[in-house]
């Protein structure tokens, strides 16, 4: 008899242990949610953005194209897509994030509307086609240019003296001084050099808005005379001499500037004869006016 009633008793509390087991669901499911309320929470706090297309996401979830209950999962592909779209569904179950490069300082601070980019709006978008258009007619300007001057260059005997580049920074007609603009350490232009600068001088009033820098380079032989005491005073005095010319041939002053650099752009090696000559040279540059245009 004892050894039923402690059976008896084993069966009871097995019994009340079994019926008290929903206490360990019930407390499972509070801790998942206070572990997603807790995500939910770290990830607004990090960035108002994501928290908000998440918030969406999940509305789209829920509003019965992806769980109405099971049937979109067994008749998958059997029915259209619209079919389980919702109505007033805002944004897609699945949304891109592209992160927003932001400063420590803005995400400390929380700011929604650093992290996000505006979109770019109608006088932008038309700002943007301007200018890229300006762009892509100034450097076929400057192509057109170059064209001209080559071809005068050749028909001339220049072609070996004379040398057009569109670079970054412009059109850049790069003339070689020896025995065309200079004689060796002078600054006064020889009788040869007007019927080119001439030409010059008339390619560049094709366009009356571009403004121009006279270059003077120089090797790096020291020189050391009473009118210039170095390659400094001798490339900057070649250029402004140019400048005159220039303006003698109808080239807006407001246009124009000089500069000298002595030898510190060389565009050959000083250890030879011809590589002294390639950089004793004055570059005559029509600057642009707008960035460069994309390839």
């Amino acid at each position: 008899m004892a050894s039923h009633g402690k059976r008896g008793r084993r069966g009871a509390a097995a019994e009340h242990d079994n019926e008290e087991r929903w206490l360990l669901t019930y407390a499972d499911m509070l801790t998942l949610l206070f572990a997603l309320f807790m995500v939910l929470f770290s990830i607004s706090s990090v960035n108002i953005s994501k928290y908000q297309v998440l918030q969406q996401s999940l509305k789209a979830a829920f509003s019965g194209s992806v769980l109405p209950g099971g049937r979109s999962i067994v008749q998958s592909g059997s029915e259209s897509t619209s079919a389980h779209s919702p109505a007033t569904a805002e944004v897609p179950s699945i949304v891109p994030l592209t992160p927003t490069p932001t400063s420590r300082s803005s995400s400390s601070t929380g700011s929604a509307s650093s992290a996000t980019a505006k979109p770019m709006n109608t006088a932008q978008l038309q700002a943007a086609l301007d200018s890229m258009s300006a762009s892509i007619s100034e450097q076929n300007t400057f192509e057109q240019l170059k064209q001209k001057m080559d071809a005068y260059a050749k028909a001339h005997g220049f072609g070996d003296k004379v040398q057009t580049l569109v670079q970054r920074r412009g059109l850049v007609v790069r003339v070689l001084t020896d025995n065309l603009l200079f004689d060796s350490g002078s600054a006064t232009l020889q009788p040869e050099a007007d019927s080119l600068l001439d030409q010059v001088a008339q390619l560049l009033n094709l366009d009356k808005s571009h403004p121009i820098t006279v270059e003077g380079h120089t090797d790096n032989q020291p020189i050391s005379s009473a009118q210039f005491p170095s390659n400094w005073e001798l490339s900057t005095a070649r250029a402004t001499t140019v400048v005159r010319f220039l303006i003698s041939q109808g080239v807006s002053a407001y246009r124009l500037g000089a500069v000298g650099y002595a030898d510190l752009h060389p565009i050959a090696s000083n250890a030879t004869l011809a590589g002294r000559a390639q950089n004793r040279r004055v570059e005559i540059v029509l600057m642009r006016l707008n960035p460069v245009p994309p390839s």
